[in-house]
């Protein structure tokens, strides 16, 4: 087969993959939405989902369009300048459009999901997950569809241009996650600490006037965060493979990537409609559906691996290191689950509730900080196979990146059980803000338990597979730089590594009090609300839902600035001022820690999240109890991490592999600093520094 004739299946599975969102979102939408009321309320949460993206969009689209002006001006390359810029603003678009879509079918999908529920539990699960499905179509559709028109436009020289498109995708999930972070959280501890702690009222009670923000940031983090974070995890591993590829075993190994990424768009497909629950009613029915469909996805993806490596390579080498990434996808979904379901360290949090929320803290942070160890010697061995079945360090990098490569070959059935929880959290909230009865009081919080498992397992593998692309795109880094190695002995590699190591834990401290300082103001509405409008408790008056949201999204964008300069402006003073090998340090230390530190956060944020579930659900003396509001703190305190900083790392540690990946020509070739490299990276830091300095000093 020749390389066009090649390249036009891969277009088409690409194709396919988007016609199959199209087709599903069609079949989503035609469900009924259920009674006036209930269309109220979805209303409300879309409009609140769409004015908060359109504002984000407004905020953001100035960078995007100077960085894709300083790509042009900075390209080594003048003839590829104008495609690596084209590339980037085609891969923040297409980032951008997946999560704006997938959010858009969610938060339409979210009625239709409750009215469901009041007839069958396996149709509203059904439905649910095809409304998340459709997100996850689009994901490698788009995702296939940009990498293959570059590579056949650009050929030989596609790698370089596709940096581009990968810092693009990498740069707005950036944004989407830390600012649908930042919003997610401050609603729902807001809503939390006076609702449930201080008025003894439900979650989702419309009495609270931060319960309609709670449901959009449900959508603009978990949907439209996630779906662009997964989107550019899956393009940036393909970049990576490519880049190695081509350095490994030419034509042959830009090829198979590409084609591993058209099999998995047809195993996602597969696995999305073998997910039935047909006359099941129970939560482990549920979940045993989905897990049978993506065990099903998995398998036929190994056997394409191995059908694929013969018919490109003739040997089975490249098909092992992919098998390996589908492995290690398993694993990262039993250690997460492990860490945050219905197992030993959840049960031990639970059980602390009963001396106070100290202990709940304490015992949550002993789940989450063993959790790191295990998750990262998956990884470890993982990167150690890779070797073992490649002895050169070049052509085991290249496996590495197939390890990525192979983990995320699923992802559109990945990101359609991530999507399904806010789906079904949403119809569980609409049900009891719209006084729902009947069959579906039963249904919904059996999907919202099935949601939350998903949730956090997907967040599991979007870290795992983010490490592993960023060690593939470190991998394409030291090949660029024409690095053998990095002798951390060297004082200047050394600090570079320290720098490197440090830079997780002040996103994470900006991430963090962005969410504290949003909810202290949310508390202060919500509380005002309830003080001079006293018919808001007694059903008389109606909460003003409006204003939180407003206060919401202006706090969430305004928190957007500091950590993407960070990501961009390090990387680009540690370059040029410590050289190449010091950068490559730098990365090396940020893989390290934002690795250990995003699991962490996760893990913990899950655990105490369903230790409270689990006390909500009658365990030590149910909702209003003591335990139940120690669990609550704990939980408070769990959410921006396992739902803002903790995600965020993601995003975060690629795009600073892929500024090093762009920059890198320019250090190579720059011996001598100049007057003019002197003064911009004199504004650069000095800008920074300001920027840090007003994110560390503001209160909302």
């Amino acid at each position: 087969m020749d390389t066009n004739t090649f390249l036009s299946v891969i277009l088409a599975s690409a194709l396919a993959g988007i016609g199959v969102a199209i087709y599903l979102a069609k079949l989503v939408l035609a469900k009924p939405s259920g009674d006036p009321k209930m269309e109220e309320v979805g209303n409300a949460i879309l409009q609140g989902a769409n004015a908060y993206l359109k504002r984000q969009f407004t905020t953001i689209a100035p960078i995007v369009v100077i960085l894709a002006v300083l790509l042009y001006a900075a390209s080594p390359n003048p003839g590829l300048a104008l495609g690596r810029a084209g590339a980037f603003l085609l891969g923040a678009f297409f980032s951008a459009l997946v999560g704006t879509i997938g959010m858009n079918i969610a938060t339409r999908t979210n009625t239709k999901v409750a009215e469901q529920a009041k007839r069958s539990f396996s149709e509203a699960l059904e439905l649910s997950f095809k409304a998340g499905a459709t997100t996850g179509m689009l994901t490698v559709g788009l995702g296939l569809l940009g990498a293959t028109l570059i590579y056949w436009k650009y050929g030989a020289l596609a790698t370089e241009v596709l940096i581009g498109f990968g810092f693009g995708g990498s740069l707005l999930a950036l944004f989407m996650r830390v600012g649908g972070g930042i919003y997610t959280k401050a609603a729902d501890v807001g809503a939390d600490l006076v609702g449930k702690v201080e008025k003894g009222i439900p979650e989702d009670d419309p009495r609270n006037a931060a319960v309609i923000a709670d449901q959009v940031g449900d959508n603009v983090g978990d949907c439209a965060g996630m779906a662009a974070d997964l989107f550019e995890s899956y393009e940036v591993t393909l970049v990576a493979a490519m880049i190695l590829g081509a350095a490994t075993f030419g034509l042959p190994g830009v090829l198979f990537p590409l084609a591993v990424r058209a099999l998995g768009v047809l195993t996602s497909i597969l696995g999305i409609f073998a997910v039935r629950a047909r006359g099941k009613e129970q939560i482990r029915d549920g979940m045993n559906a989905i897990l049978k469909a993506f065990g099903i996805s998995a398998g036929a993806s190994v056997i394409g691996f191995f059908l694929l490596s013969n018919l490109i390579f003739g040997n089975p080498k490249l098909a092992i290191a992919t098998t390996i990434g589908i492995a290690l996808s398993v694993l990262i979904f039993y250690l997460t689950d492990y860490a945050t379901g219905d197992h030993k360290p959840v049960r031990e949090i639970a059980k602390q509730s009963q001396t106070g929320p100290a202990t709940v803290i304490l015992s949550g942070l002993v789940s989450g900080f063993s959790s790191t160890v295990w998750a990262i010697l998956a990884i470890g061995a993982t990167i150690l196979a890779s070797f073992l079945l490649f002895p050169d360090p070049l052509t085991a990098a290249y496996g590495v990146a197939l390890a990525g490569m192979g983990m995320l070959t699923t992802t559109g059935f990945i990101v359609s059980m991530d999507s399904f929880g806010p789906v079904a959290d949403n119809a569980q909230g609409i049900a009891e803000l719209t006084g729902i009865k009947g069959k579906a009081l039963d249904v919904l919080p059996k999907l919202d338990a099935i949601g939350n498992t998903t949730k956090a397992t997907t967040k599991g593998f979007a870290i795992a597979s983010a490490v592993v692309a960023a060690v593939s795109l470190f991998e394409s880094y030291l090949t660029d730089a024409h690095l053998p190695g990095i002798n951390i002995a060297h004082p200047a590699v050394f600090v570079g590594f320290l720098i490197g190591g440090a830079i997780p834990f002040l996103f994470s401290s900006l991430t963090i009090k962005a969410v504290s300082d949003s909810a202290f103001a949310i508390i202060n509405e919500v509380r005002r609300q309830f003080k001079e409008m006293p018919g808001i408790m007694e059903g008389t008056q109606k909460p003003d839902y409006a204003r939180v949201v407003d206060l919401t999204t202006k706090a969430a964008l305004g928190a957007l600035t500091a950590p993407a300069l960070i990501a961009i402006i390090v990387p680009i003073l540690v370059g040029f001022l410590l050289k190449a090998e010091a950068l490559g340090a730098y990365l090396a230390g940020t893989i390290l820690t934002g690795q250990l530190l995003a699991v962490f956060m996760a893990n913990t944020g899950g655990a105490w999240d369903n230790a409270k579930k689990m006390i909500e659900e009658g365990l030590y003396g149910g909702k209003g109890s003591d335990p139940h509001k120690a669990t609550v703190v704990g939980d408070t305190v769990g959410d921006p991490l396992k739902d803002t900083s903790g995600p965020a790392m993601n995003p975060l540690i690629k795009v600073m592999n892929l500024v090093a990946l762009l920059i890198a020509p320019m250090i190579v070739a720059t011996k001598t600093l100049t007057p003019l490299h002197w003064l911009m990276l004199g504004i650069g830091a000095a800008i920074l520094v300001f920027s840090i300095n007003k994110a560390q000093q503001t209160t909302t």
